[in-house]
């Protein structure tokens, strides 16, 4: 049934609008070409019978006034002709006349029949070979000029409908980009490519920059639904990008302009007298520094001016001296120690990042572990929240009454971008949070662990036939360990 299911199952390619147009043209051509091609043969043969027809008749009464003036009948004329059909037959005794196409010796005849009386009847035939074979060749001729048409048809219409859906999978590609975070990106189709002299036209208007709105632009070309389609997604990235960068630039302008102030604040703090209230205006003080710094480090990640400084480091002592800095209690597991290619102050960021928030917002015990380039922080707490899964970190939300702004897990991932490494939010299945960061590992090291390991596979091959070989000679006693006697 699995079987006879699977081979029933319509193909996913027959999803695609190119086939479903080509499809709708196929049926559309068909049904037109055979609509057309029956009128034809109809008219056609009407016409053709018709004067065979005719034909018969005229012959017909010639042969019946030779008939009764007693003159001799010419050929193909005669009283109740053999193979004269029957209901031919019928109607000329009848007293009427009539003609039918009927077979004599397998060869296409015309019959004319009328009384002759005393129920008998006189009838004329001939060849109408001439005609049929005439209908035969126009029902040939209409069914390859169809076949032809309808595959002229299709190509045209193949070729018309992969055109439009070339660019529909191209507006999709950019539109896949775009929700990756590339806002650069647009599609640029030739219909919605805007004339520079428009730029000067009184119903052009501009941007805040001195540019052209191209939401204002005339194309060059008219539009059909795709361009608008296009055009509508390129105005869409345009106008987030622009909202973008303007709250990035508020950001950053934020930021900064906090600094200068902040940095009296820190230095007033620090004149305050001993006391407890002291120590929570410099602890608030403090949170606001981080904050602001933060931030600036967003919009710079943002602004993607970010260099990098690569060395070569051995991966377990960085992460022990980051769990250090961190002062917090943190279990170190080195499963397998490693050099990475990296940025080590942003190395160090990332996972700093990761252990505090773990510590956080998670619960006890916090485990830090190195197997190779990868690196996990797990905590037992009640893991990340749905929208972190599936959206990733946001800047300024968290859930439910947690504390914190939500910029230390963006921090870390846009650092982990700038560094070429992966980082990965999920939820452990026994509880708990798990960030794993894959990072890009050093050549040469990359090539020992490869060397390593493939030496590793051919002692423990060698040491599986050595352990086959042993167990041969042991069971056959002529082995060495057989040789040796007490």
């Amino acid at each position: 049934m699995r079987t006879l299911r699977a081979l029933c199952r319509i193909p996913h390619w027959t999803a695609t609008l190119t086939w479903k147009a080509t499809a709708f043209l196929a049926v559309m051509c068909c049904g037109l070409a055979a609509l057309l091609g029956v009128l034809v043969h109809v008219s056609v043969t009407d016409q053709t019978v018709g004067e065979a027809r005719g034909r018969a008749l005229d012959r017909l009464a010639e042969v019946t006034a030779a008939y009764e003036e007693g003159d001799r009948l010419p050929p193909g004329a005669g009283v109740d002709l053999p193979g004269l059909p029957a209901a031919l037959r019928e109607l000329a005794t009848d007293g009427r006349r009539g003609t039918m196409v009927g077979g004599q010796d397998e060869h296409p005849t015309m019959w004319a029949a009328g009384p002759a009386g005393r129920g008998r009847a006189l009838a004329v035939q001939f060849d109408y070979a001439q005609g049929a074979h005439a209908i035969d060749a126009l029902d040939r001729a209409i069914v390859w000029s169809s076949a032809l048409a309808i595959g002229a048809t299709l190509l045209v219409g193949a070729f018309a409908v992969t055109r439009v859906t070339r660019r529909l999978h191209a507006t999709a590609r950019v539109a896949r980009r775009i929700s990756a975070g590339d806002l650069d990106a647009r599609v640029n189709d030739p219909r919605t490519v805007h004339d520079p002299r428009t730029a000067y036209d009184t119903r052009t208007v501009h941007d805040s920059r001195g540019g052209v709105d191209p939401r204002t632009q005339r194309p060059t070309r008219p539009q059909d639904e795709v361009a608008a389609v296009a055009g509508a997604l390129d105005t869409m990235a345009a106008s987030l990008q622009g909202k973008l960068l303007s709250e990035q630039r508020f950001t950053a302008d934020v930021a900064h302009e906090l600094r200068t102030p902040l940095t009296g604040l820190h230095a007033a703090a620090e004149l305050l007298p001993p006391g407890r209230p002291t120590e929570l205006v410099r602890d608030r003080v403090a949170t606001l520094r981080t904050l602001t710094e933060d931030l600036l480090e967003i919009s710079r990640l943002d602004a993607g001016r970010e260099r990098l400084e690569l060395d070569s480091e051995p991966l377990a002592p960085l992460a022990g001296r980051v769990v250090w800095a961190s002062g917090t209690e943190t279990e170190v597991h080195v499963v397998r120690d490693t050099r990475v290619e990296t940025d080590r102050r942003r190395l160090e960021r990332v996972l700093g990042n990761l252990v505090a928030n773990a510590h956080k917002h998670g619960r006890a015990p916090v485990t830090l572990t190195v197997d190779g380039p990868v690196v996990t922080v797990r905590d037992h707490g009640d893991g990340y929240p749905d929208y972190l899964l599936e959206h990733g970190p946001q800047r300024f939300r968290t859930e439910g009454g947690s504390k914190g702004h939500g910029l230390g897990l963006t921090i870390a991932l846009g650092q982990a971008e700038v560094l070429g490494a992966l980082l990965v939010f999920t939820n452990a299945p026994d509880g708990g949070a798990l960030a794993t960061l894959t990072l890009p590992q050093d050549a040469q090291d990359a090539q020992d662990e490869r060397n390593e390991r493939d030496e590793r596979y051919e002692r423990s091959s060698r040491n599986e036939r050595d352990g086959e070989n042993g167990g041969t000679d042991r069971d056959g006693g002529n082995g060495r360990d057989g040789d040796t006697g007490p």
